[in-house]
């Protein structure tokens, strides 16, 4: 349960309405680090990146690393919009920074929502003095965050984390939002896209924060897909207040990078459970794989196949859907080798061929809300575990219908 004392010290939560979602509801938020914050950010690897993570980049170098302001608006992503879109970001970041009595340069912008459309900097710049009135400490204000960051999410996705550092306690939390547009490919350096802020008060230098960073996006964000699109907004951050009193380094933050990956972990499976018209969530488990690499092709590979997903989204355990995009998926294959489970049944047998199994359990079994697919490869040591979903009617509709 999500209570004050699981928040980290040192930052303050709030949001308000700024009118720019269609809805009315909350859209602009700000999380504050008073004493400022050490930051890693892990950005998209879209070649097409909105204003605010181009001006993100440029903060970060600027400041040495450190925030103490972070300004997200859901309902614009500001992003194809030129230099128009850029100047309207830096507007944004002159007038928070005012706001929240900091330099420019410590202020990180968000944004998510419509590709295209100009950034109504008048709005943000209006609804600022009141989001400057609505920040605090509690877990109130940080569910505000939570449900203001939201855009086609149907439910706020928060995580949370109490670890031991040097016998001092040290506190994680995470929000996301992310429903559709999500494979994200974020690496150092049109609507849902995925944003994660965490904070921790733990201090820690910018190098071992995106040291660590990246460790536990590799395994969690890098390893979700709900349809196959990289956003252009995809962002992960991470703040550090130091409010602890507790101090990372490479040889105490053991615990740290595992409550920090089951953090990001869960935000990720969250973030795919609320897929946009998803009905399942579908963990892929590839094993004996000759590599690492070619596990996770094969993931993605059957996590972007439109004809797996449909056959799950009717509860369907049609397995031939599933070895053709084992074969296509570019990897090292020995189809002598394939076993595939669903769950504990066995479909597929070593051999690439058909087993004996229950359809009707097979059915039952997908037609719950979870499910896990097994594939053995029997090559080798190379594994990879990945959440997607399904592809329903629900989803082509809501991308039908989402810009009119």
């Amino acid at each position: 349960m999500d209570t004050t004392s699981s928040l980290p010290r040192g930052f303050l939560w709030g949001a308000v309405r700024a009118r720019i979602k269609p809805s009315g509801r909350a859209d602009l938020s700000a999380i504050i680090a008073p004493e400022t914050a050490t930051a890693a950010a892990l950005f998209t690897t879209n070649k097409i990146q909105a204003a605010p993570l181009l001006i993100d980049r440029r903060h970060l170098a600027a400041n040495a690393g450190r925030i103490h302001s972070v300004l997200i608006n859901a309902g614009n992503a500001n992003c194809a919009t030129g230099e128009a879109g850029f100047a309207a970001a830096m507007q944004c970041c002159d007038a928070a920074a005012e706001t929240f009595g900091c330099a420019a340069e410590a202020v990180f912008p968000s944004s998510t929502g419509i590709i295209g459309v100009p950034l109504p900097v008048e709005k943000v710049r209006a609804a600022l003095p009141a989001l400057r009135n609505s920040i605090g400490d509690t877990a109130e204000h940080f569910a505000a965050v939570a449900s203001a960051i939201m855009t086609t999410d149907t439910r706020p996705k928060t995580a949370h984390a109490t670890i031991d550092i040097d016998d001092k306690q040290v506190r994680i939390a995470g929000i996301a939002k992310g429903a559709g547009m999500i494979h994200p490919q974020v690496a150092a350096a049109p609507h849902a896209t995925m944003l994660v802020y965490l904070c921790t008060d733990a201090a820690a230098d910018p190098a071992l924060l995106e040291r660590l960073l990246t460790a536990a996006a590799e395994t969690s964000f890098n390893r979700i897909s709900i349809d196959g699109d990289t956003s252009t907004n995809d962002t992960v951050l991470l703040l550090a207040s130091g409010a602890s009193g507790a101090n990372l380094s490479r040889d105490n933050s053991g615990p740290f990078a595992t409550a920090l990956s089951e953090v990001c972990t869960s935000l990720a499976k969250q973030i795919v459970a609320d897929a946009e018209g998803a009905a399942h969530l579908v963990e892929l488990n590839i094993r004996g794989a000759a590599s690492d690499t070619d596990a996770l092709r094969i993931a993605r590979a059957i996590a972007h196949s439109p004809l797996v997903k449909t056959a799950w989204a009717g509860s369907d355990p049609n397995w031939g859907r599933l070895i053709a995009a084992v074969g296509y998926a570019g990897a090292e294959v020995d189809p002598a080798r394939i076993a595939i489970h669903l769950g504990d049944l066995l479909i597929c047998e070593s051999g690439g061929r058909a087993a004996a199994f229950d359809e009707a359990a097979a059915h039952r079994y997908l037609s719950q809300p979870e499910f896990a697919v097994h594939i053995d490869l029997g090559l080798g040591n190379g594994a990879c575990r990945f959440w997607t979903c399904d592809l329903t009617r629900e989803y082509v509709s809501i991308n039908a219908d989402y810009s009119t």
